[in-house]
């Protein structure tokens, strides 16, 4: 049975492109466009791996990952924060400091090189 992977970006854009990867390398993909519904999805889901993006308009993915952390339910799902932050640094509210407080297993910098992105992702499932 194929992996599930859930995609949490209000960008739709990221949300297909990251999608296509991600099915080209037979994972089931479920999509989320927000931090609130992220979380819905994850609890009615129970993806294998959340991809999840930092900077969101209703609930930022650092929130979003500290209530995963939290839940006794979600909290083993590995969860690969993707992120603009380094080209908005001076602009936003968020920092990598920030990331780091998080209990994210991994962090990277949008844009992302599909190949990068697919060998974080094995790196990932695989510990589970």
């Amino acid at each position: 049975m194929a992996k599930k992977i859930l995609i949490v970006d209000d960008d739709p854009d990221m949300v297909e492109a990251t999608s296509l990867i991600l099915k080209s390398m037979h994972y089931d993909v479920v999509a989320a466009y927000g931090g609130v519904e992220g979380l819905e999805k994850a609890r009615s889901e129970k993806p294998d791996l959340i991809v999840l993006d930092v900077m969101m308009p209703d609930k930022d993915g650092y929130v979003v990952c500290k209530e995963l952390k939290a839940d006794p339910v979600l909290c083993d799902i590995p969860v690969l924060l993707l992120t603009a932050v380094v080209s908005f640094i001076s602009t936003t509210r968020f920092s990598h400091q920030m990331g780091m407080e998080t209990e994210a297993d991994d962090y990277m910098d949008k844009p992302v090189e599909p190949i990068e992105l697919a060998k974080r992702i094995e790196v990932l499932l695989s510990r589970q």
